[in-house]
């Protein structure tokens, strides 16, 4: 992968202000080498600040067998009413995003646009200095300030980040899409939660969090409402957090269940989001949940255009796009997958609705970073794929026939079915079936 993401200076914090250095930026009208997101003022500066560390702090953190790694520097998308910061922990099992909403800005507009936001060491120990009554005037984007120069080359790629961040935002996105809000705490007992979270470094603890009437318990067995989170010190970072939290919702699988879980922390103009994967192994990068929806016919060809109807919009609006594509929902919904799994929409679970970010294009990405929909292609173009003479399907792959039936999720004889189920998305005969049988 070519090396294309720079800062020429790094983010300061002086007694003119807080300057974010940013990366060369991809933006409705192109690539912009000198990206200018907002000029203004911050009304909750301390928010502004730890929410930016608690993003440091979570991407520097290696939570499963915990070690401390370099810091990665966090995509922050400028989307006309809010700013959104996000990242991955070392180990890709947290996403953490934060969510600068307009309410918290003053004196200026906020722009449009993807790229990376330097947080530093340096900057690190200024924002976790700053005070609840600095005055801090914001420039997200210095118009005058020097960053790299892009040839052409790198123009293919202004925004670097590591392989598997990309690989992950889409499968987190589908992870997202299917929580739905369990409960929600109040001030004062969500501050006592995450007052009682074991460290970074504790032993590691899972357990049902169950609402009651004082607050939230973690127990040993699930009842009603309650969700379950693998891995409590995953959640620690949000102790940074403490005093500006006013509540906390927690998202559980629809149905109930143990899965993946997130947590939603509503600060003052802001929310802080942490999501976390159904094992504290387990990386976003490998979960595999967008397979199903790659395997449409049509699904690369749709998402490009979908992709030209997209405006960095907070919140994608898909009927437009069914009017504006001419396209039916169940098309949208396989393009969105497309463009998830090149890192182009998330998942706002707070808004139960996709969003934009814009990211470099890669036509061979979506095959490259997902091998079982690869192999499922090559199967059906050998003619591997045939019907079992019953309601399965008969699958052949090396020397050995599977068995594949497409009833609710799906199932297969494979080896590899009986060891991982449909936890980790369809292994590579189901999804081979699904292709055949759609293209027929």
């Amino acid at each position: 992968m070519t090396e294309v993401r720079s800062f020429s200076s790094s983010s300061t914090l002086d007694a003119d202000g807080l300057l974010l250095a940013l990366a060369p930026a991809l933006t409705p009208s192109g690539i912009t080498a000198h990206p200018r997101f907002f000029h203004g003022f911050a009304t909750h500066p301390q928010v502004l600040a730890r929410g930016l560390v608690t993003l440091a702090d979570v991407t520097a953190t290696r939570y499963f067998q915990y070690t401390p790694t370099s810091q990665r520097d966090p995509v922050l998308t400028a989307q006309g009413d809010r700013l959104r910061a996000e990242c991955f922990s070392a180990c890709n099992g947290v996403y953490a995003r934060l969510d600068l909403l307009a309410a918290g800005f003053d004196g200026g507009e906020i722009g449009h646009g993807t790229t990376n936001v330097d947080v530093g060491a340096d900057m690190r120990r200024a924002l976790t200095a700053m005070r609840r009554t600095d005055l801090v005037h914001l420039d997200v984007g210095n118009e005058g300030m020097r960053v790299a120069t892009i040839d052409r080359h790198a123009a293919e790629r202004p925004v670097d980040m590591p392989p598997r961040w990309v690989r992950a935002l889409g499968n987190a996105a589908e992870l997202h899409h299917e929580l739905v809000a369990a409960f929600t705490l109040d001030a004062a007992a969500s501050r006592s939660f995450l007052a009682s979270l074991p460290g970074v470094t504790s032993p590691t603890r899972s357990g049902w969090l169950t609402p009651g009437r004082t607050g939230v318990r973690v127990a040993p067995r699930a009842s009603g409402g309650a969700v379950f989170v693998p891995g409590l010190h995953r959640l620690s970072a949000l102790k940074r957090l403490l005093t500006q939290v006013r509540s906390l919702t927690v998202y559980g699988p629809r149905g109930g269940g143990e899965g993946a879980a997130l947590v939603e922390a509503e600060l003052p103009a802001a929310r802080f989001t942490l999501g976390l994967t159904d094992e504290i192994w387990r990386g976003h990068s490998g979960e595999g949940a967008l397979l199903a929806g790659l395997a449409g016919p049509s699904a690369v060809e749709d998402a490009d255009l979908v992709c030209a109807l997209l405006a960095f919009e907070p919140v994608i609006d898909v009927p437009r796009l069914m009017r504006d594509s001419g396209l039916t929902e169940e098309p949208i919904r396989s393009a969105l997958a497309v463009l998830a799994a090149s890192g182009r929409v998330g998942w706002d679970a707070h808004d139960a609705a996709y969003f934009h970010r814009e990211l470099p294009t890669d036509a061979a990405r979506v095959e490259r970073d997902n091998p079982r929909l690869r192999g499922a292609r090559a199967l059906v173009a050998s003619g591997a794929v045939r019907r079992d003479g019953g309601d399965g399907w008969l699958v052949r792959s090396g020397d050995d026939d599977y068995v594949v039936r497409l009833a609710g999720v799906g199932s297969c004889t494979c080896r590899w079915f009986l060891r991982h189920g449909a936890d980790r998305g369809p292994c590579k005969h189901v999804l081979a079936v699904r292709i055949a049988q759609e293209s027929r």
